[in-house]
Order: structure tokens, then C-alpha cells, then sequence
């Protein structure tokens, strides 16, 4: 036997027993006997380094340093779910969904909602390359080296699979070895981790992969994302992947009707507490693939996925103080200071009250004993009063009547549920807010500026306003506290690389009331530059599909305001992109202007996403269900019946593919 030939066999043996130890939970060798072949197989590695494998077992065990974590574009988007919190939530969803697939014929899978750091595995030829923390859902964090240290996820899964492909998961960090971890800790006299979910999150950013190795993470898997069809179903793709290594957990379970879904959600709202991790509720996903396809998604999330949250938990504590917090908007939101408490594994001080309504609603005062629950299981709010430990000197709470920040008396409009500084261009909080949102992620995304520099570059006197940035050199920032020379060289780079950053994401930026991403993506596409959108009567805005009164009001009182037509005028001096670029109008035309597809069925010459592409590129709009504004729909293989006839009796013409490309030809 060659040398490659022992290194190779000692490395099919360690994964096969790595498999056999982490994901199966039955041991077919002794730790002794396991350490022994993989210190064998170290040295065959040292002294033969032309045969090293980034995927070889002895690299689980870390070593490798990274200083900063690169941002990688994830090639298909990780959604966020819809949440539910009721029996008549998950109808109302199974409603939704029949009328779009025009049948009642649906089966779906139930899965517990691991409760960890989602993160992105990818596979090429087979084997494991990547892999990526969620981040915003369009991009995260490179990880990859950290990952491969956690013993359960498979480097080489077995062949009879996809080949290119993603596995979804979650990182957890299960309950005994989180309590192990803090037993370690308060014996060394340190400060206990406060709950197994921010660890496991945390533990993906450690530097040292090394000390990533020594945490006891594991990965449960729940999506397979491919182009390859191999597998005619959700359920059916985590089976095979079970098969060839990967950890997918056994609670996952079919339902042939949503009646079988409240009774898994119903068994495992008490079984939860029995499983050796934290579950915070159920996902429900349609099983079918082709199913999946026809309902797509929203703005933010897949229609044919729900997430039902089991009930928060709940504490009661004192309101010490309410204080006003001032947006980016100038909007005021009231906060709760809190006597600290623990609540769903942290330590809650502080809690959302709203508006002055909610206020008034719950009669919350100063010195009040109320509850608190983690909405969602995320932001914690205060949900009622216990009346019956009211001081006997309570007063009713009167809301603040001047900005907390810059002391201008607060607006409210009629029909607003909040109160408003006016201040737009004095008021600290204001600035820096609007600031922060033009440089954060989804936004310009600038590299090397962060909130904290934002906040010492306006202190400093070097912005006032997001315009203000490409007014910067790197001798004004190097005086700056904190502030060496190459971050400073950094931040002018990246603030030079912004102008490159698309329209529709300039606009986003730019910070319009209620113009958020996505209604941001359509009036870009639909006006094409800043100059004809700022042009724009209000009769013109709302004739833009899904523009209503309120986004037409703000974007012409944004356009009315004579210091956001400088800020506009400077962007556009310093080359930020605030027009439709040629490399994106090419290929649109406006050959379906004013009429409304319903795609439906198996094609086979574009994808789905390629077909409702071409029909946006061409002026046209998809919509997800038939209705009397139907003009035509699109029919693959296997169309709905119940669509059929639904379209037959409304007299909806139906083209194949072929028509539909010969139409835009």
C-alpha cells in the first residue's frame, strides 16, 4: 500500500467514525483506538504535505486563526419565516395556500424550530467547501474554518446524492454541554454564559478555531437547497441526506392534513422540555417541491412556510422609569427601565412600550409591578399591569411633550400612532440615525464605518449629514480617537467604493419615511432615477402597483424639503449612482406594461424564477393567485385543475411556455 493510499484509507476509516460517534450516537471504536489512528494519520500528513486535504479528519481539530471574518454573498437568499402564535393563525395560513394552488390536497412536514445560529453549508463535487452564518439573509459571515471543526457536520458525505448543493441548519450548542461549559467557568471565577443560543452564536466568531474545537457545538440540518430535481419532496431530500451523513432530526415528521399539524405542535408544546436542546417552536413547510414553486415567496418570506412560536414565557418585575428613545425618523418610542430580570435566558432591563396609546391602554405607571414577555421570544415587551401591587401614590404616567435630545416640542399627525420630533436637521439622534442607515448593510454597505465612527466623526465636527462623507480625507480622520492610519485609508476606500452601489440600494439609503427595501426596488425600477421619482406627482405615485397615499405623501414631502434637494445634488456631484445603470435597463422593455401572469406548473426551458423574471424584465406583474385582473396565465406540466376551471370560468386566456417566450421575443 502507497503512502496516498494509507492516508487515504485512515481518512475514509476517522469519518466514518466520526459519523458513527456524533450523528449516530453508537460508537464503533474506543476514544483510545480513534486517537491513535488520527495521530497516525497527523504524521503521515506532516510528513507528506503535498497529499494535505482541507477536509481531512485532523483538521476538525482547529488551529487556524482568523483576524477578520470576509462577507460572502449567499448565492440564494435565506429567508426569514412568517410567525404564528394560534390554532387560527396556521388556518388562516392553510387558506392562503389552497387558494393560490387551487387545491385542498396538501401535505406537509412538521420540524421543531431549533432555537441556535442559522448557518449555510455548501457542497461542490460532493464535498464541503463553505460555510456562511445567515448575516441579513443576503449576505454573512465566511465561517468556514470555524465549521470544520464541529464533529457532526460531514466533509465528504457519501456519494449517492446531489452533487452542488446547500445544507440549512442551525449551530446549537446542546444543554448538557452548555452546563459543562459554565461549571468550567464559575470554577475558574468567571462570569457564566448567560444562555446556549448567543454561545453557540458566538462561538462562530471566535478567532482561534482551535477554541471553537473545544466547545461541544452541533449542527441539526433542515433544507437542502439544489437545482438538481433528484427528489420529488422536502421530506424525501432529508431522508437521502440522512442517509449519506448529514444530521437531520428524527422529530421530523409528515402531515396529511393541517389537523395533523396541531396535534405535532400540541405533543411537542410539552414534549420540548425532554429534548437535550432548546426548541422555541414548530416550522410547518409544504412537502411538495413542485407545491413549494407555485407558491414562491414574499418580500421577506417563502409562502409555503410558517413558523408557529410556542407561548412566551413571562416574568414580573418593577418599572423603575420610562424614557424616550429618538429614531432616525425622529419618531419617539417610549422605553420601560426594568428592575433587571431573567427571562427565556437573559438578563431583561429594559422593554418596549410602544406609543403614547399603549401607554394609556395598559394605564402602565412609575412603580408599577407588570409583566413581561419576550415578543416573539426576541424583543421583550410589556404585556399587562398587576393592579393588585399598585402603590397607593401612583399617578397616571403623562407622556413627554419635548424631544428628549434637542427639547423641540413633539408633533403627532392625526392617524399616527407616534409622536414626532420635527427637528429633522438639529436633533443628534436624527443625524447619526439617518447616517448609521445610509452606511449599514442593506444600504450602501460601507466597508471600515461603523456606528461608533459615525458617532466620533459628527462629535468631531466632520459630518452633519450622509452627503458629508464623501467630503472626507484621511487627514482629517487619522486625528481621530482610536483612528491609525490604515483604518482611516480603509474608511476613504470604502466610502470611495459606495458610489458604485446600485440605485435601487441608493434609495433605500437615502432614508424616505415608510420607502423601505423592497418598496425601494420598485419604484427604482419603475422610475428609473432620482429625478424622475423627487418629479412625480402624487396621482403618478399611486399609480405605481403597491405604492399607497402614505408612501406618495412622504416621498413628496421628502421631495418638497429644500435641504434634501442639496443632499441630492451633492450625492450626485461626488458620482453616487442615483439613476438606473444601462447594465441593469438592458433587456427590459415595456412589452407587457398592464398586464398581470399567473405562473403555474413544471416548465422546462426557463425556471419558474427565470419565467417571472422575464415577465418583470418586460414591464409585466406576477401574481401568485387568479382573479378577474388576470390577463394570462402561464401553464406548465401538472397545472391545478381547480385552476384550470377557475380560469375557464373567468375566461383567462392560458399560453404554454413557448407562447410566453415568442410573446417577448
Amino acid at each position: 500500500m502507497t503512502v496516498q493510499e494509507k492516508i487515504q484509507q485512515l481518512r475514509e476509516e476517522l469519518h466514518t467514525h466520526n459519523h458513527s460517534y456524533y450523528v449516530l450516537d453508537t460508537p464503533t471504536i474506543s476514544d483510545y483506538d480513534f486517537d491513535i489512528k488520527l495521530k497516525e494519520l497527523q504524521q503521515l500528513e506532516d510528513e507528506n504535505p503535498e497529499y494535505f486535504d482541507p477536509n481531512s479528519p485532523t483538521q476538525r481539530v482547529g488551529g487556524e486563526v482568523t483576524k477578520n471574518f470576509d462577507t460572502v454573498t449567499h448565492k440564494n437568499r435565506m429567508y426569514s419565516l412568517d410567525n404564528s402564535y394560534s390554532k387560527e393563525d396556521l388556518l388562516d395560513w392553510e387558506k392562503r395556500i389552497q387558494k393560490i394552488l387551487g387545491t385542498e390536497d396538501i401535505e406537509y412536514t412538521c420540524e421543531l424550530k431549533y432555537d441556535g445560529a442559522s448557518i449555510n453549508l455548501t457542497y461542490e463535487n460532493g464535498q464541503f467547501v463553505q460555510a456562511v452564518t445567515r448575516g441579513d439573509g443576503f449576505q454573512g459571515d465566511n465561517v468556514t474554518t470555524n465549521i470544520r471543526t464541529i464533529k457532526s457536520i460531514p466533509l465528504l458525505p457519501n456519494s449517492d446524492f446531489v452533487t452542488d448543493f446547500e445544507m440549512r441548519g442551525e449551530i446549537i450548542l446542546p444543554l448538557e454541554g452548555f452546563h459543562r461549559m459554565n461549571e468550567e467557568r464559575v470554577a475558574n471565577d468567571e462570569e457564566p454564559y448567560r444562555n446556549p443560543r448567543n454561545t453557540a452564536s458566538g462561538s462562530l466568531k471566535l478567532q482561534d478555531s482551535a477554541e471553537v474545537a473545544k466547545r461541544p457545538l452541533d449542527c441539526l440540518l433542515y433544507q437542502v437547497v439544489t437545482t438538481e430535481r433528484k427528489y420529488a419532496s422536502h421530506f424525501e431530500s432529508l431522508e437521502a441526506a440522512r442517509k449519506v451523513g448529514f444530521k437531520i432530526p428524527d422529530t421530523i415528521a409528515l402531515a396529511k392534513s393541517i389537523e395533523e399539524v396541531l396535534n405535532f405542535v400540541k405533543e411537542w408544546d410539552v414534549k420540548r422540555h425532554t429534548l437535550p436542546y432548546e426548541t422555541d417552536g414548530v416550522v410547518v413547510k409544504v412537502n411538495s417541491y413542485q407545491q413549494q414553486d407555485e407558491l414562491g415567496y414574499t418580500s421577506k418570506a417563502p409562502r409555503w412556510a410558517i413558523a408557529y412560536k410556542f407561548k412566551a414565557e413571562q416574568v414580573s418585575t418593577i418599572l423603575n422609569e420610562i424614557t424616550y428613545q429618538v429614531g432616525r425618523t425622529g419618531a419617539i418610542t417610549p422605553v420601560a427601565n426594568l428592575e433587571p430580570i431573567q427571562l427565556a435566558g437573559t438578563i431583561v432591563k429594559r422593554a418596549s412600550l410602544h406609543n403614547a396609546d399603549q401607554i394609556a391602554k395598559l394605564d402602565v405607571r412609575i412603580g408599577d409591578t407588570v409583566f413581561v414577555e419576550k415578543g416573539g421570544e426576541i424583543i421583550p415587551k410589556i404585556i399587562a399591569v398587576d393592579l393588585t401591587k399598585r402603590p397607593a401614590d401612583s399617578v397616571p404616567t403623562q407622556y413627554a411633550t419635548h424631544c428628549p435630545e434637542c427639547h423641540t416640542e413633539l408633533v403627532r399627525t392625526e392617524g399616527d400612532a407616534k409622536h414626532y420630533c420635527p427637528n429633522e436637521f438639529g436633533c443628534a439622534p436624527q443625524i447619526t440615525g439617518r447616517i448609521k442607515h445610509f452606511i449599514s448593510r442593506k444600504a450602501m454597505d460601507i466597508d471600515g464605518l461603523g456606528g461608533e465612527t459615525v458617532d466620533l466623526l459628527r462629535k468631531g465636527g466632520l459630518i452633519k449629514n450622509y452627503a458629508d462623507l464623501y467630503d472626507l480625507t484621511v487627514e482629517q480622520i487619522i486625528p481621530l480617537e482610536r483612528m491609525a492610519e490604515k483604518s482611516a485609508q480603509n474608511m476613504i476606500e470604502g466610502i470611495e467604493k459606495s458610489k458604485e452601489t446600485p440605485f435601487e440600494k441608493v434609495l433605500f439609503a437615502l432614508g424616505i419615511r415608510f420607502v423601505g427595501e423592497t418598496v425601494a426596488k420598485k419604484l427604482a425600477k419603475y422610475f428609473k432615477s432620482i429625478d424622475n421619482l423627487l418629479n412625480a406627482d402624487f396621482e403618478t405615485l399611486v399609480a405605481v402597483d403597491e405604492i399607497g397615499d402614505r408612501i406618495a405623501q412622504s416621498i413628496i414631502d421628502f421631495s418638497n424639503d429644500l435641504g434634501n434637494i442639496d443632499l441630492i445634488n451633492r450625492l450626485k456631484s461626488h458620482g453616487v449612482q442615483l439613476e438606473v445603470s444601462a447594465e441593469s435597463l438592458e433587456g427590459q422593455t415595456d412589452k407587457l406594461v398592464g398586464k398581470v401572469f399567473v405562473v403555474s406548473g413544471v416548465f422546462h426551458q426557463m425556471s419558474r424564477t427565470e419565467l417571472k423574471k422575464a415577465i418583470e424584465d418586460n414591464g409585466g406583474k406576477v401574481s401568485s393567485s387568479i382573479s378577474k385582473k388576470t390577463t394570462y396565465i402561464v401553464a406548465g406540466d401538472n397545472m391545478g385543475p381547480s385552476k384550470l376551471i377557475k380560469a375557464e370560468s373567468l375566461g383567462i386566456p392560458i399560453i404554454s411556455e413557448q407562447d410566453f417566450i415568442n410573446m417577448i421575443a
